[in-house]
């Protein structure tokens, strides 16, 4: 059967056409939508020569989509500030960090990311650093490897992996909020068109002397969505399924990543603990949620066989 749905996916004038209307579609309306840039020709690129090369890289691609489909929703966010939807959180979350995780220094209450930014050195900044870079590499890695190993995983776990941004893209719109570092450099006032700012990472590209955090966060979506944090959901969707998985010695690294993420956003001034808090119970939820999904609609499960079938 595996073979049967495998060679419904081949380069035929069908495919060509499919392939080369969405392509040209998705280049029209990020136009439209976001204005063009060339990581939307990169992404094109890799979708497209991984398509045409092989059987396996067709399929590969194929299932992928999945993160294909997040990535394109995420970028196009930027279309549609949250900020125009709700009031911009900045004083409140700001006062209710101090009120429940203050750090008494010297007489004065500080939120942990100011404790944290008095205390930085080097080899922290070093740490948080590759910690904060594996944010999107490990989860990736992880579901390559799922692919290759076992598709209903992989499936299970790359559904689960947007279920939790969906999740966390509602949030977003509902309740916007400036994360630690716009107080430090904007202070309580609202300014709608604030860039995206490295904070306590631009020690780390000065101390290596590079730009690559500065480049990220150039092209960050939007500054008010640091409630929940994302970064700090996704190494929980990671572990979760390693442990599912039975990965043994890989799953520790994962849990010192998972940890590793969460002191960075803290001690970078890019979340604030409640942040981090909002993003592994929104990660929770999403596994919990899809757990129920899976376990309740046949409907559903029909789905997940099809689309397994024909990414095998």
């Amino acid at each position: 059967m595996a073979n049967a749905v495998g060679d419904q996916i081949q380069v035929n004038a069908k495919s060509v056409t499919t392939v080369s209307c969405v392509s040209v579609a998705y280049l029209l309306l990020s136009y439209l939508l976001v204005g063009f840039k060339t990581d939307q020709l990169v992404l094109l690129g890799i979708f497209n020569v991984l398509f045409y090369a092989s059987v396996t890289t067709r399929k590969f691609i194929l299932g992928f989509s999945i993160f294909i489909v997040y990535w394109i929703i995420f970028d196009y966010m930027k279309a549609f500030p949250n900020y125009n939807y709700n009031d911009v959180a900045v004083g409140g979350l700001y006062n209710a960090e101090k009120h429940l995780f203050g750090i008494n220094l010297n007489g004065t209450i500080l939120t942990p990311n100011e404790y944290l930014r008095l205390k930085s050195t080097d080899i922290i900044d070093a740490m948080a650093g590759i910690f904060y870079l594996c944010w999107i590499p490990v989860p990736l890695a992880f579901a390559a490897y799922l692919f290759f190993k076992n598709k209903r995983q992989f499936l299970y776990f790359s559904l689960t992996f947007v279920l939790v941004n969906m999740l966390g893209f509602i949030v977003y719109y509902l309740y916007p909020a400036a994360p630690p570092w716009y107080i430090q450099f904007h202070g309580f006032n609202f300014h709608p068109l604030t860039q995206g700012n490295t904070a306590g990472l631009a020690r780390f590209d000065k101390l290596f002397n590079i730009n690559l955090f500065k480049s990220i966060y150039a092209k960050g979506s939007n500054v008010f969505a640091a409630m929940p944090s994302l970064h700090s959901s996704y190494p929980v969707i990671v572990l979760y399924y390693g442990i599912k998985n039975r990965l043994g010695i890989i799953n520790w690294f994962f849990g010192v990543v998972m940890i590793g993420i969460w002191f960075t956003a803290v001690y970078a001034s890019h979340h604030y603990v409640l942040d981090v808090l909002a993003g592994i119970t929104c990660a929770s939820i999403g596994i919990v949620l899809f757990n129920w999904v899976l376990s309740t609609s046949a409907g559903f499960n029909s789905f997940l066989i099809r689309y397994e079938k024909f990414i095998s």
